[in-house]
């Protein structure tokens, strides 16, 4: 058995698709069926059931491919370290992402970011927070943009998220500049899917205050909902990162006691992995940017939400 076999192992689990995956290796699907047979003979065990076009895992395969990212993660982090103990100033800095920060401003960051480590590649992978730790614990990732908690896990805090009520400029609310949650009672809300954390920063208000909401719409994409509330179908519970170009809203700050409903999100590593010096520089280079272009600074709701300590 050799790394190789490995990542074959985690392509296919990953697109649940060995023709997929095989796409994406550069590689025919009958080479990478033949390497993952070999892979189920050298271990014993079956590790993909075939479900119509689709591969799954077995139970085996289950509990074996969070072994072989860990394996690969740990192999990479040997690699990483080997080069800089040789003296080697390039590497592989893989970072996460939500799509909202991407979409903010990632590419700025990046362009700084190679002016000061030229011979770094950059692979980037979108996705939420939850995902994106998952990854972290197993070192799949150096660092993840747009957490805000981060239990286990070392962070540093980077720009103020608030949580606001988007609704069309001829809404009843319209003319408010912030809303305590209460007043929610009754609307109609337009929501992000499950897995965003603003949802959970907003519906943890909403269960302090005591206040059942009706959620009309749920959405992955944050500009569907700015869409539906411009339209006059409902308030968008969104978080400030998002780009607010559509005419015709009203934006409002949400509140619960008076308080900023919100967090700081936070670039977020697993300390118990090493970390290369180039991912600290990604690091500083990012908290710089953060000071001063941050992703929602133009709406002065967010600097409301009061900044924790340095962790």
């Amino acid at each position: 058995m050799e790394l190789t076999h490995l990542r074959y192992f985690v392509a296919v689990a990953d697109v649940g698709s060995v023709s997929r995956a095989a796409q994406r290796l550069s590689m025919t699907q009958p080479a990478l069926s033949r390497r993952i047979k070999d892979l189920e003979v050298d271990v014993g065990v079956r590790l993909f059931d075939r479900v119509g076009r689709r591969i799954i895992l077995t139970g085996d395969g289950t509990e074996l491919v969070s072994k072989a990212r860990q394996i690969l993660a740990d192999a990479e982090a040997f690699r990483e370290r080997a080069r800089v103990l040789g003296g080697g100033e390039g590497g592989l800095l893989r970072i996460g992402a939500t799509p909202q920060f991407i979409e903010a401003c990632l590419s700025e960051v990046l362009t700084k970011y190679h002016r000061a480590q030229p011979l770094v590649e950059v692979h980037v992978i979108e996705g939420g927070a939850d995902a994106a730790l998952a990854r972290l614990h197993h070192g799949e990732l150096h660092v993840h943009i747009g957490a805000f908690h981060a239990a286990g896990l070392e962070s540093r805090p980077l720009y103020p998220n608030r949580v606001l009520a988007v609704t069309s400029r001829r809404h009843r609310l319209a003319r408010r500049r912030t809303l305590d949650v209460t007043e929610l009672h009754g609307e109609k809300i337009l929501m992000l899917a499950r897995g965003f954390q603003t949802r959970e920063l907003f519906e943890q208000a909403c269960q302090a205050a005591q206040v059942q909401v009706q959620t009309y719409f749920e959405s992955q994409s944050p500009q569907s909902l700015v869409a539906l509330a411009a339209g006059g179908h409902g308030v968008a519970i969104l978080p400030s990162v998002v780009r607010f170009s559509r005419p015709g809203i009203a934006i409002a700050g949400m509140l619960h006691r008076g308080k900023p409903v919100g967090s700081w999100a936070r670039v977020v590593w697993n300390p118990r992995r090493y970390l290369p010096t180039y991912a600290q520089s990604f690091i500083e280079v990012l908290a710089r940017c953060m000071r001063t272009s941050y992703p929602g600074h133009a709406l002065k709701l967010t600097r409301a939400v009061p900044r924790p300590p340095d962790d």
